[in-house]
C-alpha cells in the first residue's frame, strides 16, 4: 500500500511525541510505502488532485527509561514526485490546525480525490463541519453547559449564573486562548473583549467542570471505536490539562459513560467521513471532538504497552478492501 501523509514540515514534528509520526513509523513496519507533502505541494489538474510526494524512511523511536527517543537523524527523505494522489491507497490530512483561509483551500483541493479509489483520512467534507469546538455541540446529552456567543452581555450573564466557567477560542489549540472566568473577577470584562476581539468573533464558554482538576481524558477514536485512552492532569496552579500547556499523562480506562458518548458519536463521524479523530472528556462529559490531528498515540503506546498505529494500519487494509 502507498500512503501520503500531509503534515507540517518533518523536520520540525517531535518524533517522540507526534501521532503523524507514530502512524508513518507503523505503516512502515507494515510494508507500506510512506510519502509526505505540504499544502503549498497540492494542484488540481484536469479535475483531479495532483501533489509533490516525497518518500520518507524512519529510524523508529525507542523506548529508554520511560520516554520515546529518537535518534538525530530519524528521518531520511527520497526524490519527490509530482504525481496524482489517486495513485496512493489512502491520503492523511495531519496538518496542525489552526485552521486557517490555506487550509480550507486544500480541504477543497482535496475534493478532487475519488473516495472511491482512494480513502481519505479526514475526509475534506468533514473537517469543513468539524470545528473542534463547535462540532460537539450537536451531542446535548454529552456536553456541559454551553454557550457560544460574541455578545459580551450574554456570556456576562452565563458567568454571573454559573459563578465559574471556562472561555474557549473557536479556532484555538493546544489550550491556547483558554481562559478560566469568576464572577467576581475585575478583568472579566476586559477578558471578554480581548477574547471576542471587541464582539467581533464568537467564543464557546463552558461551565467549569471541578473534575477537570483530575484530568482531561483523550480518547482516541478509529472509524467510530475507542481503541486507547490517555488522561492529562493539570500541573501545579495550570487548570489546562493539555499537554502543550505542561499537563502530566496518566494511564487511563475508558468507562462506561465514555463508551455510550462514543457510541452516539459514532454514526455521526462515519457520516462525516472522520475515522481518526480524538475527543477530550471532563468529568464524563465530551468538551472537544479533535479532527485535524488528534494526538496521544505516543502517551497511550508507552503508558499501555501497545501499539494503536498498528491497530490503525489493520484497519487500514480492511478500510482499502470495502472500496474495491
Amino acid at each position: 500500500m502507498k500512503l501520503a501523509f500531509i503534515i507540517d514540515p518533518i523536520s520540525a514534528l517531535d518524533p517522540g511525541h507526534d501521532t503523524s509520526v507514530a502512524l508513518m513509523e507503523s505503516a512502515q513496519a507494515a510494508g507500506y510505502e510512506v510519502w509526505i507533502t505540504q499544502f503549498d505541494q497540492l494542484s488540481v489538474l484536469d479535475g483531479q488532485a495532483w501533489a509533490t510526494l516525497t518518500p520518507v524512511s524512519l529510524k523508529p523511536v525507542e523506548l529508554v527509561d520511560g520516554l520515546w527517543v529518537a535518534t538525530k537523524d530519524w528521518f531520511k527523505l527520497g526524490d519527490s514526485q509530482f504525481q496524482p494522489l489517486a495513485n496512493m491507497d489512502a491520503v492523511w490530512m495531519r496538518k496542525d490546525p489552526p485552521v486557517t483561509v490555506s487550509y480550507l483551500y486544500t480541504t477543497y483541493l482535496l475534493d478532487y480525490v475519488d473516495p472511491q479509489q482512494t480513502l481519505l483520512i479526514n475526509h475534506p467534507r468533514g473537517l469543513r463541519a468539524a470545528n473542534e469546538k463547535m462540532y460537539a455541540l450537536q451531542f446535548r446529552d454529552a456536553i456541559p453547559e454551553t454557550i457560544v456567543s460574541q455578545d459580551k452581555s450574554v456570556i456576562l450573564q452565563f458567568v454571573q449564573d454559573k459563578g465559574m466557567a471556562v472561555l474557549k477560542p473557536l479556532g484555538g489549540k493546544a489550550g491556547e486562548g483558554i481562559l478560566l472566568l469568576q464572577a467576581e473577577d475585575r478583568n472579566l470584562n476586559s477578558l471578554i473583549e480581548i477574547s471576542t476581539h471587541r464582539g467581533q468573533e464568537p467564543v464557546m464558554v463552558q461551565i467549569y467542570l471541578p473534575e477537570a482538576q483530575q484530568g482531561d481524558k483523550r480518547i482516541i477514536l478509529l472509524d467510530g471505536d475507542p481503541i486507547g485512552a490517555v488522561n492529562r492532569v493539570p500541573r501545579g496552579q495550570e487548570f489546562r490539562g493539555n499537554m502543550a500547556t505542561g499537563g502530566r499523562v496518566v494511564q487511563a480506562q475508558i468507562t462506561d459513560r465514555e463508551k455510550a458518548i462514543c457510541n452516539q458519536l459514532a454514526p455521526v463521524l462515519k457520516r462525516d467521513g472522520l475515522m481518526f479523530v480524538g475527543i477530550d472528556i471532563i468529568g464524563g462529559y465530551l468538551t472537544e471532538v479533535n479532527v485535524t490531528s488528534p494526538t496521544g498515540i505516543r502517551e497511550i503506546d508507552r503508558l499501555d504497552n501497545t501499539s494503536l498505529g498498528e491497530k490503525v494500519m489493520n484497519w487500514l487494509v480492511t478500510a482499502k478492501q470495502g472500496l474495491l
